[in-house]
Parts: structure tokens; C-alpha cells; sequence
């Protein structure tokens, strides 16, 4: 897996079999290139100096993009203990350890614990499961993205999503094949 853009554009992460340690064996399905590179110019003109936060991490290819196109924060959030693990040593690896923070927590956990604000925030839960919906409210809830705040939600393309999550409004969907992106914005600007 490559970094597709910014400075660090052509580095590689690593290989999907290095992130496939999870022992409950659940699937890890990283975000494709292409895609990644549509999040990005979603967030052109916004990504310089944002706070990021990258939930359901897995290989961190979408927050470690996202410091190399100029984020100035992004903190990951990950699960699995040899995921996360990963994540760190690439962080460190490419010099962004001042930048970042990766929290080894389930998603939930971490949003009722969480104190800040982010102007994106990146969700990529797993294909079957409910949780987009559910954890987007709490996004907003909690007040997780700030009033000028954008979600992004990777799922499959075969569910859509709705266009409501509390506060927050669904102001575009874009489709790849198999995978979607719907993005929200707070209060539907």
C-alpha cells in the first residue's frame, strides 16, 4: 500500500498481510487508492493544518495521507493491538510523531471519552456491520466535529446511507465500485 499524494506521495505503509493480525479474525479492508485519493479532493482547500480524526484506523493509509497532504493533527483510533502497533511505527517511521496520536480503543469507547473537536473526521467501520448510523450521532452527540465540521463515511455501495445523522446532513454521496462515500456536514451547509 502507497501513500497516493503530498509529501510523502509514492512512500509505501506496508503490506495488508502485516495488518491482518486480529485475532477475533474479522477482515481488514483498507481503503483503496482510488478512493483515498477521491477523500482527498473531497478535502482539497480544507485538509492544510486540520485536526483529523481517523476512526476504525486498520493500516492508517487515510490519516498518515492526510498528514502528508498537511494536516497539522490527526489521531487514529484502532482496535486491534498489532494494528495500532503498525500505525505507530509508521507514524514514527515518517516523522510525523508530534502530529499524531494512536489510541488502541474500541470506537465508542472512545468517543464517550474523548474531550476534542476535529474539523474532519473519517469513519470506516466494517462493511456488515450497523455501526455507521449509530456511531455517526454519537459524532454528533458528543460534539465530536466542530460546527464547521465535515464526516466522511466509507461503507458499501450497496447500503445507503440516510441523509440525517442528528445534526448532521448528508451532502453528497460518491461511488467507487463497490465502496461509497457519503459526507456529512454539521447542520446542513
Amino acid at each position: 500500500m502507497r501513500i497516493s499524494g503530498g509529501t510523502l506521495k509514492g512512500r509505501n505503509i506496508g503490506t495488508r498481510k502485516a495488518f491482518l493480525n486480529k485475532p477475533d479474525g474479522s477482515e481488514l479492508r483498507p481503503t483503496p487508492a482510488k478512493v483515498r485519493e477521491a477523500i482527498f479532493d473531497i478535502l482539497r482547500g480544507v485538509i492544510e493544518g486540520s485536526s483529523l480524526l481517523d476512526l476504525y484506523a486498520g493500516t492508517g493509509a487515510v490519516g498518515i495521507e492526510a498528514l502528508s497532504m498537511g494536516a497539522g493533527r490527526v489521531v487514529f483510533v484502532e482496535e486491534s493491538a498489532a494494528r495500532s502497533g503498525i500505525i505507530k511505527e509508521s507514524v514514527s517511521r515518517f516523522g510525523f510523531s508530534e502530529k499524531a496520536l494512536v489510541v488502541r480503543d474500541r470506537v465508542q469507547d472512545f468517543l464517550k471519552k474523548n474531550e476534542e473537536r476535529f474539523d474532519i473526521v473519517f469513519m470506516d467501520p466494517p462493511y456488515a456491520s450497523e455501526e455507521t448510523i449509530y456511531v455517526a450521532t454519537m459524532i454528533d452527540r458528543l460534539e465530536t466535529v466542530g460546527d464547521d465540521g465535515i464526516v466522511i463515511a466509507e461503507h458499501s455501495s450497496k447500503r445507503a446511507l440516510p441523509d440525517h445523522a442528528g445534526a448532521l446532513t448528508l451532502k453528497k454521496r460518491y461511488k467507487y465500485g463497490d465502496t461509497s462515500l457519503s459526507l456529512y456536514v454539521k447542520g446542513g451547509q
